[in-house]
């Protein structure tokens, strides 16, 4: 890595990019961030919608702030202040007409599930101790942990709908990183109803903003300009100049900027196509259909994972229940993400004819579609999850092994990385590459890699 550098260009205004530019220039270094969009929070984000009721926000997805990481919470405390609030996750999983509670706990399986899913998942049960895991794959993930009748009833289905392929071609590593059960004991402990903590993955308590949560990156991008830096919207990058091992310049929004060194939140196959060089990692997408309803509350539910093959839909989420401010009052309004690629049937899709299709699904699920005011907008996300298929580490590692060939680059955060990971990690590896640049050492193994252990990544917050 360079010597510490006076000007740095920091790539994308989200929360790594963010995060890195105010450390940055705390430790007195020039900050420049390019950002694409015409504002800041990236795939963080929230959008405001003025609707004939009111006001109403939407994020990108089902965000919240979770960490262990007490100097980032003070950081996000001291940002949003008293607009900072304390929420609690509720999530359900709806599967054909019944629903489940999630995380999947035994004693509410017995209760709700049909009586030809309950033999199946008993004699599984019995067997299991019998078995070894098989991490080859998603698939033999799941069910050499859960058995064959769980995974064919609650993950197959859902699972090939989010990623738009079978899942024995998706790398078990998703499946260790968002399921808590990780072991025969933990199968035993927490499947059957003998124990009552909470499993792994499911962090009940969280922080979120009353506005929305990109409020934070909001306030994060104030910071920067209030500390001297600036931050330049509507300005997609679409080259670079580099030679001798060196990024010399930026070319992004018609402008060229030039590189004392290169901060990067870009996507990793994105930066090596830019850079010269060929990457087969992919992403996968998400449309967010919103739309407001006439009614106080639509469930008591954050969100409900849709497991049904024939709902377009993965998840329901009513924004309302993670701040009452994100609906006028007496009002809330649903979000519906669809998993999709650009270019798709779905993403490509009319608004018009999406309200048809988000209206069925509400019926479908017991919500009277009549409660729509019929207003509706969508939102959309290209890169939303790294598509982590069946060897993808390869792919991945030689994407790395190129852009390590620039001296003065390093990158960061969930799409700079091709790491699925949450806003508090991202925010985390902005930090340590800042510091890995204050401190003139080359820390982009370590950043690469930060917290990815073989476990789950969603834990309890100290917040």
């Amino acid at each position: 890595m360079l010597k510490k550098p006076e000007h740095v260009l920091v790539l994308g205004a989200g929360p790594a990019g963010l995060t890195a530019a105010i450390r940055l220039l705390e430790a007195g270094i020039q900050v420049t961030v390019l950002e694409k969009a015409s504002k800041e929070g990236g795939q963080s984000g929230t959008t405001t919608f003025e609707g004939r009721h009111g006001t109403y926000r939407f994020d990108y997805g089902g965000h919240r702030f979770i960490t262990h990481n007490a100097q980032l919470l003070k950081l996000v405390e001291e940002l949003v202040g008293d607009d900072l609030l304390t929420s609690q996750r509720k999530s359900v999983i709806r599967f054909q007409d019944r629903t489940y509670d999630y995380p999947l706990a035994m004693g509410n399986i017995l209760k709700t599930a049909p009586a030809s899913l309950l033999v199946g998942a008993v004699k599984d049960l019995a067997l299991l101790p019998f078995g070894k895991p098989n991490d080859d794959n998603f698939a033999t993930w799941i069910t050499s942990r859960f058995g064959k009748t769980l995974y064919k009833n609650f993950f197959e289905g859902y699972t090939a709908k989010l990623w738009g392929i079978d899942p024995v071609n998706l790398s078990a590593d998703w499946a260790g990183q968002r399921i808590s059960l990780l072991d025969l004991k933990d199968v035993a402990k927490r499947l059957l109803p003998i124990g009552s903590d909470t499993p792994r993955t499911y962090a009940r308590n969280y922080r979120y903003p009353k506005h929305g949560f990109g409020t934070i990156f909001e306030r994060m991008a104030q910071k920067v300009e209030a500390l001297g830096g600036e931050i330049v919207f509507d300005a997609a990058v679409d080259g670079f100049d580099f030679a001798a091992n060196r990024i010399s310049a930026v070319k992004a929004g018609g402008s060229s900027y030039p590189a004392d060194a290169v901060l990067s939140t870009l996507s990793l196959p994105y930066m090596v196509n830019m850079t010269g060089g060929e990457s087969a990692l992919a992403f996968r997408g998400l449309r967010f259909f919103n739309m407001p309803l006439e009614m106080d509350n639509l469930s008591e539910c954050t969100w409900q994972y849709l497991s049904d093959p024939d709902i377009i839909a993965t998840r329901l989420q009513e924004p309302k229940r993670r701040s009452p401010f994100m609906a006028p009052k007496g009002h809330t309004s649903a979000m519906l993400e669809i998993p999709c690629d650009s270019g798709s049937e779905l993403w490509e899709m009319d608004n018009q004819q999406m309200f048809a299709q988000a209206c069925g699904v509400l019926n479908k699920l017991g919500i009277n579609s009549a409660a729509a005011t019929g207003e509706y907008f969508s939102t959309y996300q290209r890169q939303a999850y790294p598509l982590m298929t069946v060897g993808y580490e390869k792919n991945r590692a030689n994407a790395i092994a190129h852009l390590n060939q620039f001296e003065n680059l390093i990158q960061c955060g969930r799409q700079g990385t091709f790491r699925y990971i949450f806003t508090d990690t991202s925010m985390e590896m902005g930090q340590m590459a800042a510091d890995a640049l204050i401190s003139e050492r080359d820390q982009r193994s370590t950043i690469y890699e930060h917290r990815s252990e073989r476990t789950v990544i969603e834990t309890e917050s100290v917040a």
